[in-house]
């Protein structure tokens, strides 16, 4: 690609010489079909040609970015311009990985780039732009699967283990409480109140097990709506929602309830974060979409997913921790001073055995959860 990709920028870098017009507009049309983000710059760091993808990737068209230099939509200060100036300087083609892209026009994180020089025109730089982000998810998400599987494992042995004991340590505590006077009867209270906490636990940790899920085709967005109607009738009360829902979207391929798990524990995440600081204006959007060409490898098999239909659950609050952000969908990880971390865990693990992905961006004022479906097929059908 990357040839094709400067055989191509070379012929619209030679545009007002002598060139073949039918070449530079197939060249063109080439830069334009490309699914990567291509950036031609001229000496000045002006924007002389982007591709289709390159306007998505900068949420500006062509026109507009003509008007523009790179640093009205990226600070100097960024690597990225180190990067452009290297390229000039040594006329070879650069690579740089996991940079990001922010400005208040940009939010754009682990992104490779790869910087090629234009002999035909000194000072010119190629910039090709890769958002491997959907990637990177994916194999975090089959680690964190992995580690849901240990947590799996232990819950077993904790079942088996601790259980049993906490049953005779709760019923002595019972049998204490009417025998002892009201000094002892708060401390046997307490055995007994942490007995139930622990065997709680327990209980939440055995939700990681390994068990075949009973698909049906699921309409998503009546899911999205019961877990709103839930929430505002209890723990978002407070919370103003914004839907924006694609009414043309097919049903989702999954449990029904594993997915209303997976919803209303991102929602009463945000509604959560939404509180915090005391924010005046708490909001939580859920929206829904399909997007092209968002495919996975199943693990074990040679065999392809498509995953068109999105789900997105989005706030307002204060943001993830840049320190907890990597390992969110871990276990046991956590923010809340109450919590036990294993919700988002458990989110990890659902969509995983759907067969898909889910995807965090989060800055300051907005955070948003993304999920990526499979939709019912003819095979799913026919089962």
């Amino acid at each position: 690609m990357s040839a094709v990709v400067a055989r191509a920028s070379r012929l619209l870098a030679g545009r007002g010489r002598s060139v073949d017009t039918t070449a530079t507009a197939n060249s063109g049309a080439i830069l334009g079909a490309l699914p990567v983000p291509v950036i031609l710059l001229d000496p000045e760091n002006r924007f002389r040609h982007v591709n289709h993808a390159a306007e998505q990737f900068l949420g500006i068209s062509a026109a507009g970015l003509a008007q523009h230099r790179l640093d009205d939509l990226v600070p100097p200060d960024n690597p990225l311009f180190l990067l452009i100036e290297q390229v000039r300087r040594t006329e070879a083609t650069i690579s740089d990985h996991d940079l990001n892209l922010e400005s208040p026009r940009l939010h754009k994180r682990g992104i490779t780039v790869q910087g090629s020089p234009l002999p035909e025109e000194p000072g010119a730089v190629l910039l090709v732009l890769q958002d491997a982000s959907a990637a990177r998810a994916l194999d975090r998400q089959l680690a964190f699967r992995g580690a849901a599987r240990s947590v799996s494992g232990m819950a077993a042995i904790l079942a088996h283990e601790v259980k049993n004991p906490l049953s005779g340590i709760r019923g002595a505590a019972q049998l204490l409480e009417a025998s002892v006077g009201p000094a002892d009867r708060e401390l046997a209270e307490l055995i007994r109140d942490e007995a139930d906490r622990i065997t709680a636990l327990v209980d939440r940790m055995e939700a990681f097990g390994e068990k075949p899920i009973a698909r049906t085709a699921v309409n998503i967005h009546r899911v999205l709506e019961y877990v709103r109607k839930l929430a505002q009738t209890g723990f978002a009360a407070h919370v103003r929602f914004q839907e924006h829902y694609d009414p043309s979207l097919p049903p989702v391929w999954a449990n029904r309830d594993q997915l209303i798990q997976v919803v209303l524990n991102l929602v009463k995440n945000a509604a959560e974060a939404v509180t915090q600081e005391g924010g005046s204006h708490p909001e939580i959007t859920l929206a829904t979409g399909f997007q092209h060409g968002m495919r996975v490898a199943i693990p074990g098999s040679t065999e392809r997913l498509d995953l068109p239909l999105f789900v997105v659950v989005r706030d307002n609050g204060p943001g993830i921790p840049d320190d907890i952000r990597p390992h969110l969908f871990e276990p046991f990880v956590t923010s809340k001073s109450t919590g036990s971390g294993l919700g988002l865990s458990l989110v990890a693990k659902i969509v995983a055995d759907h067969g898909g992905l889910i995807e965090v961006d989060s800055r300051p004022g907005r955070t948003e959860f993304r999920l990526h479906l499979p939709v019912v097929t003819e095979k799913d059908a026919d089962q």
